[in-house]
């Protein structure tokens, strides 16, 4: 059951190596256990977007776009020279094709820097499950229309997610049907999708270290959950979840679950609509059922629709509220054995989950959009990332600006997505970003990151991609770092010449 565009109104009125990939083979992978304390701090941005905004997307070049609310209209946020996002300003981007202002839609961000929507539950404000997409080249500042697969007369609030492969796979959110994009012809590929169990709507997917798709699935009652393999098209059992994480079947029906984010020890958290939580051990491929989220005045807070984030310490950030759609929202950390409640935000009160969004910033900050014009910053507390951090295996130590050079990383990657949502939104930063401070001065440039060797989240990997090195870059001493969800390398020092 979809929510309405009323109940939208009403809420937002109140607000060098290239890395090979074995589908069955995770016995390499072992992270030691995390114990990153929980509890960080909120703070508003010094300029506030001029308009309400929903999904951000960070840029390959350290910028943050975010889409005014059902319309065409995009905002760039560009971090100071200090590298700050807070005190960052707001800039108008070029619009999509006007026909083309979607709400809960799929999006993602490709291996040439390029962003991708598709779909659309609502569309300049009609609910339609719209089958129009858009990308976008931020270079040229461009967006170009996108056919929807062969035959499919809808896409609505579809999952999508880049493939190790780097094509982009989309859902169709009203069938069981699935198609993969080529990022250079732009044509698309159908999924076999042989032995799905239920259709795709309300799910999510979570891109596993095998290069495997994790699902719940939100329309059979079974508690039944799935693995993709996307070499075959292929749907297989993932086991039973233990508890019930979909709604379906309850008072209000809506087959919503919440968030499924993978930590970097290998866990996936999944978040359910039923105020009941379980975690999948993606290396002993068990389920496990985990603490019920907390009742709250006689209410049960749960996650029907809603984002988490994987934070730079290892721990997951939520936002939670009571019953399906109702507001009072409630953070979360998940460290891997106990839901912590955190600061909250001042408009979270009047906000249910389903209206925010996440998304992890090279700063290792988590921003917060509500729908609303006021965009939070969430800072965790710092724990040892070493076990998950890049680490520079190649780079130049001498480049001119305006140049291309090649890097290559360990973990250039990182070993989740970031930050997701599901459904209705994906905000996955699962790719390299290069940051240039320069010594004299202690000003950040970003270099415009692309071309990676693989898309796999592997912790093993080693990724070689391109930089384009700004042309206002300054001269002199510098120290370049690899970031990826949030997480920097040990800098190298380098030369601007």
């Amino acid at each position: 059951m979809k929510r309405t565009l009323a109940l939208f109104l009403f809420a937002t009125a109140c607000s060098s190596q290239t890395a090979t990939l074995d589908d069955e083979d995770t016995t390499d992978v072992v992270i030691s256990d995390l114990s990153a304390p929980v509890g960080g701090t909120w703070a508003p941005l010094k300029n506030q977007p001029p308009v309400g905004v929903g999904v951000a997307i960070l840029l390959r070049d350290g910028s943050v776009m975010a889409q005014e609310l059902m319309t065409p209209n995009w905002y760039k946020l560009t971090p100071t020279r200090a590298g700050s996002y807070r005190n960052g300003t707001w800039r108008q981007l070029a619009s999509m094709p006007s026909d083309y202002g979607p709400l809960y839609y799929a999006s993602g961000v490709l291996p040439d820097g390029r962003v991708i929507l598709m779909g659309g539950e609502y569309n300049l404000g009609s609910q339609e499950w719209t089958n129009k997409g858009a990308i976008y080249d931020p270079k040229k500042n461009v967006w170009t229309a996108v056919a929807a697969p062969t035959g499919w007369a809808n896409i609505g609030d579809a999952q999508s997610v880049v493939l190790p492969n780097g094509r982009f796979m989309l859902a169709n959110a009203l069938t069981s049907q699935a198609a993969t994009l080529d990022p250079t012809t732009l044509t698309w590929t159908e999924s076999d999708g042989t032995g799905k169990a239920d259709g795709h709507d309300e799910e999510a997917w979570t891109l596993l270290w095998n290069g495997k798709l994790l699902t719940v699935d939100c329309n059979v009652q079974n508690m039944g959950s799935e693995l993709y393999t996307y070499t075959s098209g292929t749907w297989v059992s993932g086991g039973s979840t233990k508890v019930q994480l979909s709604d379906l079947g309850s008072s209000t029906d809506s087959h919503e679950i919440g968030p499924a984010a993978l930590r970097p020890d290998g866990t996936v958290f999944v978040a359910g609509a039923t105020g009941h939580n379980s975690v999948y051990d993606s290396i002993a491929r068990t389920w496990t059922a985990a603490p019920d989220f907390p009742l709250v005045g006689g209410q049960q807070l749960d996650i029907a629709d809603g984002p988490s984030a994987v934070l730079p310490n290892g721990n997951i950030l939520m936002a939670a509220s009571p019953g399906v759609f109702q507001t009072g929202t409630r953070f979360f950390e998940w460290d891997g054995k106990a839901l912590t409640e955190v600061a909250t935000v001042p408009n979270a009160v009047n906000d249910s989950s389903y209206q925010q969004s996440m998304l992890v910033l090279p700063t290792g900050e988590i921003m917060l959009t509500d729908q609303s014009a006021q965009v939070m910053l969430y800072t965790g507390r710092t724990a040892d990332t070493s076990g998950w951090a890049p680490v520079i295996e190649t780079a130049p130590t001498t480049f001119a600006h305006a140049s291309t050079i090649s890097i290559s990383a360990l973990r250039a990657n990182g070993v989740t997505q970031g930050a997701g949502y599901g459904d209705d939104g994906q905000t996955s930063t699962n790719y390299p970003i290069v940051r240039i401070t320069n010594v004299g001065t202690g000003h950040v440039r970003f270099a415009y990151t692309r071309g990676q060797s693989s898309s796999t989240s592997k912790p093993t990997a080693v990724v070689s991609f391109k930089a384009d090195i700004p042309s206002t870059i300054e001269l002199g001493a510098s120290r370049l770092e690899v970031i990826a969800n949030g997480v920097a390398s040990a800098p190298v020092n380098v030369t601007v010449d």
